[in-house]
């Protein structure tokens, strides 16, 4: 039997790490418009991470990776993230708002350091085993995706698990359900509906549970992650290199003289709006109203599953059919989708609708992540650094502008804004396609693996995600 190597295993803890601490954060992102419903903190406090996240995109990756080295970049971003289930124990707007920005910065050098790694890793495996480099690191993120995907199936599980033991939670009066959905807009628009909290005790239990695990997470890598880049993280805290940071905060404003990149700007934000809709209106407004909290956990199962199984599908059938094919198909499951939403009045009865939306909703984001990257490295093959910063930054204030107006707004308000963006979104993609058509990017041949490895590591250094 064949044992694996030691950049595999290297991999494999990397990637549990994730699935550890994503079990955590991601149950968490789900309850916020319901957990935290008073005054709009939760998806106030979601806004808040977002915010914070544009921020360490632009400043904090580069000078933290060749300074602490990627190991233990990954473990003090991973308590960034720890520190905002701590945050929720006491929930109030210092706790959550000081957390959430503490997460936010934490989450691009996180994301960084786990490309770097990957990297290095995919380009010194390549070299022992003498395969071209781009060949095993798209082996190892592929591993990487396929374990971290599994954890919003953990995370919410567990919360609908343990929210279910509430015997608090009564059956919601019928004069209750006319709120629920978008044809009703009153005047108070963060407790409209059942907003029911459940026992104090299992909030307290699940944010144990999500405390632990992300702890668990920190010391595996900790632990069992080797600090492949340790050696040059000393060398740069001896040279004392800061002109990285201040070259790669520039390359990611200058590439906005492209127009192919200003153009790609709304199908980018788009991505941040049609995730958070789901994330902080859906369930909030239609599951928690209609059902009860211990609902949503269920609810956001479903979508991380039909999202993991279609990232691979699509992944693979794009070769076939073409981004055109798969972008038309996204636009349309969500069209389908907020129109519906304007009109359904969501009841208990009706259970199966419920997961009806969140499934069609994880097919469509399935396209917008896999064919929005793929685009961004096919545009600009020369400059994925200030590409992909570009692509984190963008999203991220599309989901800072969708989170921030949450509490201000009417749900119908909301669904014509998420619509109009949809629709220039496919506007300005279909121009960048007929660019691409007319003016084809030539493509770029990389250097034998260990000319690259150098080249890579670069690259990919500001490419971030939460």
């Amino acid at each position: 039997m064949k044992m694996i190597s030691r950049n595999t295993r290297n991999v494999l803890v990397v990637s549990v790490g994730f699935l550890l601490l994503f079990t955590a954060y991601g149950g968490l992102q789900s309850l916020q418009s319901s957990l935290n419903a008073e005054d709009g903190m939760g998806v106030i406090s979601l806004s808040v991470v977002y915010g914070a996240l544009i921020l360490s995109s632009m400043f904090l990756p580069p000078i933290l990776i060749k300074n602490l080295g990627c190991k233990w970049t990954i473990v003090a971003s991973m308590g960034c993230y720890v520190t905002y289930s701590f945050g929720n124990l006491a929930p109030g707007w210092a706790s959550l708002l000081i957390t959430s920005a503490i997460l936010g910065l934490g989450g691009s050098p996180l994301w960084s350091a786990k490309c770097t790694y990957l990297t290095i890793s995919g380009n010194q495996q390549a070299e022992k085993e003498k395969k071209k480099g781009q060949d095993i690191i798209n082996q190892y993120f592929g591993i990487f995706f396929f374990i971290l995907q599994s954890s919003a199936v953990w995370g919410n599980l567990m919360s609908s698990l343990i929210f279910g033991q509430d015997r608090t939670l009564v059956e919601i009066p019928e004069e209750d359900l006319q709120y629920c959905g978008a044809r009703l807009c009153i005047e108070n628009f963060t407790t409209a509906g059942n907003s029911t909290r459940p026992a104090k005790s299992l909030v307290n239990i699940l944010l144990g549970c999500y405390i632990g695990v992300g702890l668990l997470a920190i010391i595996l890598v900790a632990v069992f992650l080797e600090d492949i880049d340790k050696a040059q993280a000393r060398e740069f805290r001896r040279n004392k290199g800061n002109l990285l940071f201040w070259g790669t905060f520039l390359e990611t404003f200058k590439l906005l003289r492209d127009k192919r990149l200003i153009m790609l700007i709304p199908l980018t934000m788009y991505s941040g709006f049609e995730q958070s809709f789901l994330a902080g209106e859906y369930t909030k407004n239609y599951v928690t109203c209609a059902l009860g909290i211990q609902y949503v956990g269920f609810v956001m199962i479903c979508f991380g599953a039909t999202n993991s199984v279609c990232s691979y599908t699509f992944g693979r059938l794009a070769e076939y059919t073409g981004r055109i094919a798969l972008f038309s198909l996204a636009a349309v499951a969500n069209l389908a989708c907020i129109l519906a939403l304007f009109f359904w009045r969501p009841h208990p009865d009706q259970l199966p609708v419920f997961f009806v939306f969140p499934a069609l909703w994880g097919m469509a984001d399935a396209i917008w992540q896999t064919q929005t990257n793929a685009l961004y490295g096919v545009l600009f093959p020369k400059d994925k650094e200030a590409a992909f910063a570009n692509y984190r930054m963008w999203e991220s204030l599309g989901f800072v502008i969708a989170f921030a107006y949450s509490t201000f707004i009417c749900l119908s308000t909301k669904l014509c804004i998420l619509l109009a963006v949809l629709v220039l979104n496919v506007l300005t993609y279909l121009w960048v396609e007929y660019n691409e058509y007319k003016h084809p990017t030539p493509a770029v041949v990389y250097a034998t693996p260990p000319a690259e490895e150098k080249s890579y590591e670069t690259k990919i250094i500001s490419q971030t995600h939460l």
